[in-house]
């Protein structure tokens, strides 16, 4: 049964370098004064998460995870005389992080650049349902980790006599797969939180997760967060 729970996330979301700096953007820290300690510890606690749901991900991620832990016990050591003009431990994952925000800063600006004959092809209803969310306001993509804290949300504020148990008959991820489709065949778009039907329990919730996951890996779908609402947003392709 736990098989069918199972969801492989390589090469298809963010790596290990974007959750990095997730966690920074998510703590509002400098990323030239990293409180490593305090980023190690929720960089694991996210690898974790993901196993304890069955969500394979790349082996990338763990030498990140333990970089992270090689860096937090070298800063951990003690300096003396010399060695105080040593350089920062924390260099060793500046350098790659800061030339990684820069490509990826040049990523997003190239991919908002007007592409020449875009205006050639017709809009899909999904991106109408995008454009109808406020074309004044920001609206950004939402990425694998932003999912992950809004679905713990939704698990943090079930009951808690709600447990998981994976062995349960119960509705497979490819046929909730299919009801979502149907949901947003109909609607065109639902909020994320519209996806968990009040009242669902707890096994039944992280199918949906699940579920969903998979369609934005197969493309069924795409996943926007409206800014100044925070409200976020997924759209049928």
């Amino acid at each position: 049964m736990e098989n069918a729970y199972r969801v492989h996330l390589e090469n298809v979301f963010e790596g290990p370098m974007d959750l990095l700096v997730h966690l920074i953007r998510k703590n509002e820290v400098d990323i030239y004064d990293i409180p490593i300690a305090g980023i190690t510890r929720q960089y694991i606690a996210y690898l974790d998460w993901m196993k304890m749901m069955n969500i394979d991900f790349a082996g990338d991620f763990l030498v990140m995870a333990s970089t992270l832990m090689h860096i937090k016990s070298k800063m951990l050591v003690p300096v003396h005389g010399e060695e105080e003009d040593a350089e920062d431990p924390r260099q060793e994952i500046l350098r790659p992080l800061s030339e990684y925000l820069q490509l990826k800063s040049c990523a997003e600006a190239l991919g908002t650049r007007t592409l020449l004959g875009e205006h050639t092809f017709t809009r899909t209803a999904a991106e109408k349902d995008a454009a109808a969310l406020d074309d004044s306001e920001a609206v950004i993509r939402v990425g694998l980790f932003e999912l992950i804290d809004a679905f713990q949300k939704i698990l943090d504020n079930l009951p808690a006599a709600h447990k998981i148990d994976f062995e349960a008959d119960r509705i497979s991820v490819k046929e909730r797969i299919n009801e979502l489709i149907d949901l947003l065949e109909r609607n065109g778009s639902l909020t994320f939180t519209e996806l968990f039907e009040p009242g669902t329990g707890k096994n039944e919730i992280i199918i949906t997760f699940l579920a969903l996951l998979e369609m934005v890996k197969i493309n069924l779908v795409h996943i926007a967060q409206h800014l100044p609402s925070g409200i976020i947003r997924v759209f049928y392709i």
